[in-house]
């Protein structure tokens, strides 16, 4: 039998969930057993569980349906729970390093031949992005007696102050008294005063076991709903398993109680219907369950008991009333830069959307690119009636095709689409000034699969994150989010964790690689003309990435030098990161600068195969089945410096290279194109290509513009049967 069992409810936090095993894996102590809830098998969370149990004996994942909610999944771990003692973790919290060494000490030193039903423990509250991490179970456990205790002699640890996960539980109790998260919301609460009314002998241990981590949201339990009715249920479960106690411990648990009743009594906006019911009902609650010898607290609080419990619903209305807050003002101001525009913008607010109306951007105004571009030929094809104006900087104008409608960026007419548009469409984020109006349809396309760290990952890599700016200000262009576009889980998975937010992710593939399917011979050929290739030549695409450590563009390898080592029939395609519009190489000789060319997706057609060092083309490229070559001569310092989401040495799409002569020799002995690098490449397809088929652009108009539900969507082709576009070699035969 373990000494402990710790259960992870997954559900909703699949992009965190490896970090929460990984911290209990990590425990110096390791007599434990790690179960896993999963929603069902297949599943990212069930992957994450599943790659975690094939490495670790201890590891035993079970599942419950999504339905079952919360307190379903954690019973259905308590059920497959053989330990000694029983902890709860949440799928995006963390075990704190020696938390289990420390719990098993504490329990050591106070068990004595009874036993104790439950250890308390102080957890740590940490904020998303910024902020300082808060200790709330710190003076609360601090007032209690040194050793093991009965309840009675600390009558304030009514557990109901403390989550589920604050604590471990004595299985054997646990059984004996029938305890089960009961169903509903708060569920929290019900069990834990459930929990303290039965305990006889409880302990605490008085350091930091769990690191919370708070939702970006804020808690679920504090959105408006009807939910909020369910709130008393659990505490009428809790009162009414509490009669009997003795007066001072009924004292502590009723007061403690109706603190949270009052706090969702005085905010009405909690419930959109029925406040009034509400209200009613947890008065009779207050004066059927109330002891005797009661006594109210001072001040306002005291008074909001009184007329609770005398039903005067209109005064407790009126004393709350004046308290209400003013919320999201700040954000509803627009903030163009000059005043005349100023003023229409904010004309153009208060007019309805126009809901075929349709704005795309990419890269900031950089041109017709990417997966917006995708979209909107698309849906110029599926939803015709939808108007479509694409937002460019000036001197990217000329680059926008015929027929394509535009608007350059900061003028009258492109904060005049931006406020009436019912659909947003982008592969970066809009403008710090555009509200986000009720109604709109914000997509977010990316425009990459992650293999380096985003978003608020970011904020623990000094020079990155002094890039990045203020992370609060990142997370609200996120909130404005509606749907953010996913490759593969792995993306899915990074994105959550990284743009954490309300969004629904489209598990759809990048809507710009759809052209790698759809590409045909003759278009092939047409762009490796355009690029001016010549005929016969090996077209070796070297995409490097941008280092943040760095200033300016530097290819970081001799192309020159590279051509003559590698054959006389090899060409370089030149292309710097957008980052710089220019490479500081020009076309001369056998290389190629195409940093200038609007579409990186032509790059990649014509191109026979890629050498990369960590950008994220190399994903992208992945779904022509193309040679794909690793140049990593400093591995080491930019996962330190940037940091990275896996182990690219561990998983590459090809041949590694850490010098110019070893780059060169694969290319020499023809071994970049051979088996060991055809295996590695289709491990890599397998993960990374997920859902990129060529229909990525079809399903986001469908699913976004044409309202169609996510049934009848077209369905991901399966990886073995799709065509990618011919090389170049192929079309030479």
């Amino acid at each position: 039998m373990p000494r402990f069992s710790i259960i992870v409810p997954s559900h909703g936090v699949a992009g965190r969930l490896s970090l929460a095993l990984d911290s209990v894996l990590a425990q110096s102590y390791g007599d434990f057993e790690l179960i896993p809830v999963c929603d069902s098998p297949g599943s990212p969370a069930a992957d994450v569980a599943a790659d975690r149990a094939g490495q670790d004996s201890r590891v035993a994942p079970v599942n419950s349906p999504p339905s079952a909610g919360l307190s379903g999944a954690r019973n259905t771990g308590l059920r497959a729970a053989t330990g000694s003692y029983v902890l709860f973790l949440d799928g995006d919290d963390t075990l704190a390093p020696g938390a289990l060494a420390a719990l098993d000490a504490r329990l050591t030193e106070t068990e004595g031949p009874q036993g104790v039903d439950v250890l308390y423990f102080e957890h740590e509250r940490t904020p998303w992005w910024e902020g300082e991490p808060t200790n709330p179970a710190a003076p609360l456990l601090a007032k209690t007696p040194a050793g093991a205790f009965s309840p009675a002699q600390a009558p304030q640890l009514t557990g109901v102050q403390l989550p589920a996960w604050s604590a471990a539980y004595r299985r054997a109790f646990l059984n004996e008294h029938r305890l089960t998260f009961p169903e509903g919301q708060f569920t929290d609460l019900g069990w834990g005063g459930r929990v303290t009314v039965a305990a006889k002998r409880v302990a605490v241990l008085r350091s930091v076991v769990v690191r919370h981590l708070l939702r970006r949201q804020g808690s679920r339990l504090n959105l408006p709903g009807e939910h909020h009715h369910q709130l008393l249920d659990q505490v009428e479960l809790v009162l009414t398993a509490g009669q009997g106690l003795p007066p001072e411990r009924s004292q502590a648990l009723f007061e403690q109680l109706f603190a949270v009743v009052l706090k969702t009594a005085s905010r009405p906006e909690r419930l959109p219907s029925g406040h009034r019911a509400f209200f009613r009902r947890a008065g009779k609650l207050h004066r059927t369950h109330r002891p005797a010898d009661f006594r109210a607290p001072g001040g306002s609080l005291g008074v909001q008991h009184r007329l609770l419990a005398s039903g005067a619903y209109t005064a407790f209305k009126a004393l709350r009333g004046a308290n209400r807050k003013a919320s999201g003002a700040a954000e509803r101001v627009p903030r163009p830069r000059m005043l005349r525009t100023r003023l229409r913008y904010a004309r153009d607010l208060r007019r309805s959307l126009d809901p075929n109306l349709a704005v795309y951007c990419a890269y900031w105004g950089r041109g017709y690119a990417c997966s917006p571009a995708a979209i909107e030929a698309k849906a110029r094809q599926l939803a015709p009636h939808i108007r479509s104006v694409f937002l460019v900087e000036p001197d990217a104008v000329d680059a926008v095709p015929k027929g394509v409608e535009h608007a350059v960026i900061g003028s009258r007419k492109y904060w005049e689409v931006l406020a009436r548009a019912k659909y947003l469409v982008n592969n970066a984020n809009f403008a710090e000034g555009v509200v986000k109006r009720p109604g709109s349809v914000h997509v977010q396309t990316q425009h990459g699969t992650p293999l380096k760290k985003m978003g608020v990952d970011q904020s623990t890599y000094p020079v990155v994150a002094a890039a990045t700016g203020s992370f609060a200000r990142l997370l609200g262009r996120v909130d404005r989010w509606d749907y953010n576009i996913s490759s593969n889980r792995h993306s899915t998975q990074m994105w959550e964790r990284a743009f954490p937010g309300s969004y629904e992710a489209l598990e759809y593939g990048y809507p710009r690689n759809d052209v790698y399917y759809t590409a045909t011979a003759d278009e092939v050929a047409r762009v490796r003309r355009e690029l001016g290739v010549p005929e016969g030549k090996t077209a070796v695409l070297y995409a490097p990435t941008h280092r943040d450590y760095q200033t300016g563009f530097d290819t970081g390898l001799d192309l020159e030098a590279f051509c003559a080592a590698a054959g006389e029939d090899v060409v370089v395609l030149l292309r710097a990161h957008y980052f710089y519009d220019q490479g500081r190489a020009k076309s001369s000789g056998r290389i190629i600068d195409v940093t200038g060319h609007r579409s990186s997706e032509d790059v990649c057609l014509a191109a026979d195969a890629l050498v990369t060092d960590y950008s994220s083309i190399m994903f992208d490229y992945a779904n022509l089945d193309r040679p794909i070559v690793v140049y990593a001569d400093d591995w080491e310092v930019y996962r330190e410096t940037r940091g990275v989401y896996f182990d690219l040495m561990e998983a590459p799409p090809g041949p590694v290279a850490r010098t110019p002569e070893e780059l060169a020799q694969v290319f020499r002995d023809g071994s970049y194109a051979g088996p060991e690098s055809t295996a590695l490449r289709a491990e890599f397809r397998s993960r990374f290509c997920e859902f990129d088929d060529g229909l990525a652009a079809e399903r986001v108009v469908r699913r976004v513009f044409l309202g169609e539900p996510p049934e009848t969507v077209p369905p991901v082709i399966p990886l073995a049967e799709r065509v990618p576009a011919p090389a170049a070699t192929l079309v030479r035969s």
